[in-house]
C-alpha cells in the first residue's frame, strides 16, 4: 500500500476531510464540489475552461482557485472526472500519462454510461477508481444542493473501494445503488429513456394543446403547463408507485374509436409527434392485452389503427420500418 493509499484509507475510516480536485466545473462538477466542501471536504482546485464554468466555480465555490487539470490533479487525494463521456478516457489517460494521477490516489468519475473500464489506465498507474453517477438532472446553481439529499447514485467500485464510496455518496446526503460492470450502459439507457424522453414527451403534449387553444382570442396567454401539471404530476406518482397499473385512458379501455380519432388530429395537426404517439401506444396496447384488460380481439382493431397511420404518407421511412419490426416480432 503506498504511502497516499494509506492516507486516504487512514482518512475516509475516521472521517477526515479529503483534498478533492475536480476536473469540469460544469453543471454537475461544481455542484458534487459544493457539497462536498458543505461536508467538509477541502477542494484544493477546479479546471473547467468555459466562461459558464468559471462563473459557476466563483458562484458555487468562493475561493477555490481554477487551474489546469494537471495541477488539479497533483493536489488532490480525491480527483473528481465531471468531463463529457466522450472526453473522458482521453482526460484520464493524459493524466495518468503525464504523472498528474498517482499510485492509491482516489479518482472517480460521474458518468452514467461509463464504469470502472474508462479509467483502466489509472488503475494502471495505481490509482483507485470508482465510477459513481448521481441519478438527477442539474441546474448548475445552488438549488440543485437540497435536491442531492436522498438521490441515487449508481455505484461501480471494487471490492476495496466499495467502502470509501459508500462514504463518499453518504457526504453528498444520497445512497448507493450497486451497478456491475457490464450493466452501466443499460442502467444509463434507464434513466435517459425515463427523464429525456419524458421531456420531448411532455413538449410534444405541451405543442397540441397550444395548437387547440391557438385560434381562440379569449385564450390568449393559454399556458399548457396548468392543463398539463396535475395531469402529468398524478400520473408519475401513480407509475412510479403502481406500474402498468396506473394507466388509464383509450388503451385501457380499448376505445379504438377514440385511437383512431387521435391518429387523425395528430396526423393532421402535429405530424412530427405521430411516430411517437403511435409507438407509445403500441407499447402500451401490448401492456394491457398481457395483463388482461383488453381482448386480443379489440387490440387488434386498435393495432390495424396503428400500423395504418405509420403506414401512411405522413410517416417517415423509420416509422415504417418500426411497425414492420413490431408485427414480425408479434
Amino acid at each position: 500500500m503506498s504511502g497516499l493509499e494509506r492516507k486516504v484509507t487512514q482518512m475516509t475510516r475516521s472521517g477526515a476531510s479529503l483534498r478533492v480536485g475536480v476536473i469540469g466545473a460544469g453543471r454537475v462538477g461544481s455542484v458534487l464540489a459544493a457539497a462536498l466542501r458543505s461536508a467538509g471536504h477541502e477542494i484544493v482546485a477546479v479546471a473547467g475552461e468555459s466562461d459558464a464554468s468559471r462563473r459557476r466555480a466563483a458562484a458555487l465555490l468562493p475561493g477555490v482557485p481554477v487551474e489546469k487539470p494537471t495541477a488539479v490533479a497533483r493536489q488532490a487525494d480525491l480527483l473528481v472526472l465531471t468531463v463529457p463521456d466522450d472526453m473522458l478516457a482521453n482526460v484520464a489517460n493524459m493524466l495518468s500519462a503525464s504523472g498528474a494521477i498517482r499510485s492509491g490516489q482516489l479518482v472517480l468519475h460521474t458518468s452514467g454510461r461509463h464504469g470502472l473500464g474508462v479509467l483502466s489506465e489509472a488503475a494502471a498507474v495505481g490509482a483507485r477508481t470508482i465510477a459513481m453517477h448521481p441519478a438527477m438532472t442539474f441546474t448548475g446553481t445552488e438549488v440543485d444542493l437540497p435536491r442531492l439529499l436522498g438521490c441515487v447514485f449508481g455505484v461501480t467500485a471494487g471490492a476495496d473501494e466499495r467502502e470509501v464510496a459508500h462514504d463518499l455518496v453518504a457526504d453528498l446526503g444520497g445512497s448507493p445503488m450497486w451497478v456491475p460492470e457490464e450493466r452501466r450502459a443499460l442502467y444509463h439507457a434507464a434513466l435517459a429513456h425515463g427523464a429525456n424522453h419524458l421531456v420531448t414527451l411532455v413538449a410534444q403534449a405541451r405543442e397540441m394543446l397550444s395548437a387547440v387553444a391557438a385560434d381562440d382570442p379569449a385564450q390568449a396567454g393559454y399556458d399548457p403547463a396548468d392543463t398539463l401539471r396535475p395531469l402529468l404530476t398524478a400520473a408519475l406518482d401513480n407509475a412510479l408507485h403502481d406500474g402498468d397499473a396506473a394507466l388509464t385512458g383509450p388503451m385501457v379501455r380499448g376505445d379504438a374509436g377514440t385511437v383512431e380519432a387521435h391518429l387523425q388530429e395528430v396526423a393532421a395537426v402535429a405530424p412530427h409527434t405521430l411516430p411517437s404517439y403511435v409507438a407509445l401506444a403500441g407499447d402500451t396496447l401490448d401492456r394491457v392485452v398481457t395483463d388482461g384488460r383488453v381482448l386480443p380481439i379489440r387490440a387488434a382493431k386498435i393495432r390495424r389503427l396503428l400500423e395504418a397511420a405509420v403506414a401512411g404518407p405522413l410517416a417517415s421511412g423509420a416509422t415504417r420500418l418500426a411497425a414492420v419490426v413490431r408485427r414480425e416480432q408479434r
